[in-house]
């Protein structure tokens, strides 16, 4: 008697959980939105794949990602989850993730602050005042809209996903920064700094730098078997910032530099740069090391940085006549739009062909007067001509307009 008043109350709440879910289906689908669920829309080889395991797989590796998203305490985490995972499956570097891991949770705290707003309810005005906000706290306006960037793109996958309406995405906010041109160092400086670096390991680093533009980031992560001396040539098997591979080529002094710290380098690994006590150099490292060059040559103050050698890269082989196209292939850019700002900054032609065109001006060597444009002449004459004929017409000088001609 006991097992069957068991049996029968487990298949009442049974029951009341499936006819529960029902309701909150229904009223997900009235709305036209997908309900919330736990799992992850995707069904794997068994069904439905957890979330969680799902999450484990991708990001298990990297313990600081996967571990920041676990404690995460944000409203509608699920609904991020499922974003990040998207990211991972369409191969977005872990970087990237991690940063849109950093943004949206910031968002998603500002919207729950917003009395308790959830992300299904986010309009216009809310992204105004995350802008606002983002500025309040000090953020430059390059970085709240690369912010705004990233929250847009998860938005458009909760579209996308069917979770909110399109009306969001349709009409963005719009941040106008400043375009600023790219900074590179003065070729005096540049002398300057070279003459005073002694470490075989910082020279190498540099000149590298200096002569085939790559990012910082690029060269740290270089082994030694991406290297060929003999064609003088590193290999670029993913770019750092747009994963965008290429070939750069060494100069000679760029050569000789690399071929002293090879011969000199203690390590065993397999990275070309490393530090004490690692088998990689980190950014930091890095920094703080062109800082200290810097300071010993006197041009801690100009505030160049290492992305500046790649800006300087730029600038004088442009100067130098080397054509855009083949310029935004070494710099691995995926638009020479990017490219062409160097342009813009170094086009010596357009400089000298100021000079010549203002000594001419300057010598007072211009000739004749200013002739107006003759498309423009013709229609001062065409005008000219009608008023003479109204004059005629009319018996005065007075002319009618089309419009006046027509008032009844």
């Amino acid at each position: 008697m006991g097992i069957r008043v068991i049996i029968c109350l487990f298949f009442y709440w049974f029951w009341g959980k499936e006819a529960e879910m029902a309701h909150a289906f229904a009223e997900d689908t009235d709305r036209g939105v997908k309900p919330r669920s736990c799992f992850f829309v995707s069904p794997g080889p068994s069904g439905q794949t957890d979330l969680g395991s799902a999450l484990e797989r991708a990001f298990g590796h990297s313990r600081g990602l996967f571990d920041g998203l676990m404690s995460l305490q944000v409203p509608d985490k699920a609904y991020l989850e499922r974003y990040l995972l998207q990211m991972h499956r369409c191969s977005f570097k872990l970087l990237t993730i991690h940063q849109s891991l950093t943004t949206l949770s910031r968002f998603l705290s500002f919207l729950n602050s917003l009395r308790g707003r959830r992300v299904r309810d986010t309009k216009r005005s809310d992204l105004e005042a995350f802008v606002e906000w983002e500025q309040d706290r000090g953020y430059k306006l390059s970085t709240v809209r690369t912010a705004l960037a990233r929250i847009y793109a998860f938005l458009s996958f909760l579209v996308e996903e069917e979770i909110i309406p399109p009306d969001i995405v349709v009409r963005k906010v719009k941040l106008r920064v400043p375009e600023r041109l790219p900074r590179a160092m003065d070729p005096a400086h540049v002398r300057r700094l070279l003459s005073v670096i002694d470490d075989t390991r910082d020279r190498a680093m540099v000149l590298v730098l200096l002569r085939t533009g790559m990012r910082i980031g690029e060269l740290l992560n270089t082994r030694v078997s991406d290297i060929t001396t003999r064609e003088r040539t590193i290999t670029i098997f993913e770019g750092r910032k747009n994963r965008r591979g290429r070939i750069v080529y060494l100069t000679a002094d760029a050569l000789g530099a690399l071929k002293a710290w090879l011969t000199k380098r203690d390590c065993p690994g397999e990275f070309v740069f490393h530090a004490r006590g690692r088998t990689r150099m980190s950014y930091t490292t890095a920094r703080m090391r062109f800082e200290k060059h810097l300071k010993i040559a006197g041009l801690l103050h100009k505030g160049y940085s290492l992305h500046c050698l790649r800006h300087t890269f730029a600038s004088e082989l442009l100067n130098a006549g080397m054509r855009l196209e083949c310029l935004q292939e070494l710099l691995g850019h995926d638009s020479i739009e990017v490219t062409r700002r160097y342009a813009r900054l170094t086009n010596k032609t357009r400089k000298e062909e100021y000079f010549r065109a203002m000594s001419i001006i300057e010598k007072g060597e211009i000739d004749g007067s200013y002739r107006t444009d003759s498309e423009l002449q013709t229609i001062l004459k065409e005008k000219e001509q009608l008023a003479l004929y109204n004059q005629k017409l009319y018996g005065n000088s007075q002319t009618l307009s089309p419009v006046a001609g027509c008032a009844d």
